[in-house]
């Protein structure tokens, strides 16, 4: 996925999500909830690690689940990852359906409950209408 696909793939659903905003955070593209709640922020290539990279609040225990169980996919960021912050690689393969559910999970661990109950009336079956893009969520993006 190159730098601006996996922008508007981020931003898209991010932004589907109630109470959320966008702006440049540390020279990053970054996701708010109520413009101060960092759920999501996109690296690319960030201080010369050569990832192009989502790192995004993670609910306790998922970061070393699953940076055990798939290191080629997903690590632990600098400055954020000791607070249980995940890594996901995103020039790799990763299916669709899966950055999306990253992304709502994030969203998830750090909304408070009003917000993260009106995601979920939004979208009462658990997946967001992503039919805009041209893959099946069951296609791996390379």
């Amino acid at each position: 996925m190159t730098p601006d696909e996996a922008l508007a793939r981020v931003r898209r659903t991010c932004l589907s999500l109630p109470e959320t905003s966008e702006r440049p955070s540390h020279g990053a593209p970054t996701f708010f909830i109520r413009g101060k709640t960092t759920f999501v922020t996109l690296h690319d290539n960030h201080h010369g690690d050569g990832r192009l990279a989502l790192w995004c609040a993670a609910a306790e225990g998922m970061q070393s689940m699953l940076v055990g169980a798939a290191p080629e996919t997903y690590f632990v960021p600098p400055y954020v990852g000791r607070r249980g912050w995940l890594g996901v690689r995103l020039d790799g393969a990763i299916a669709h359906e899966e950055l999306d559910g990253l992304i709502e999970d994030a969203y998830s661990a750090v909304a408070p409950a009003r917000l993260v109950e009106a995601a979920r009336l939004q979208d009462p079956a658990g997946r967001r209408d992503n039919s805009d893009h041209d893959q099946h969520d069951s296609d791996r993006v390379e």
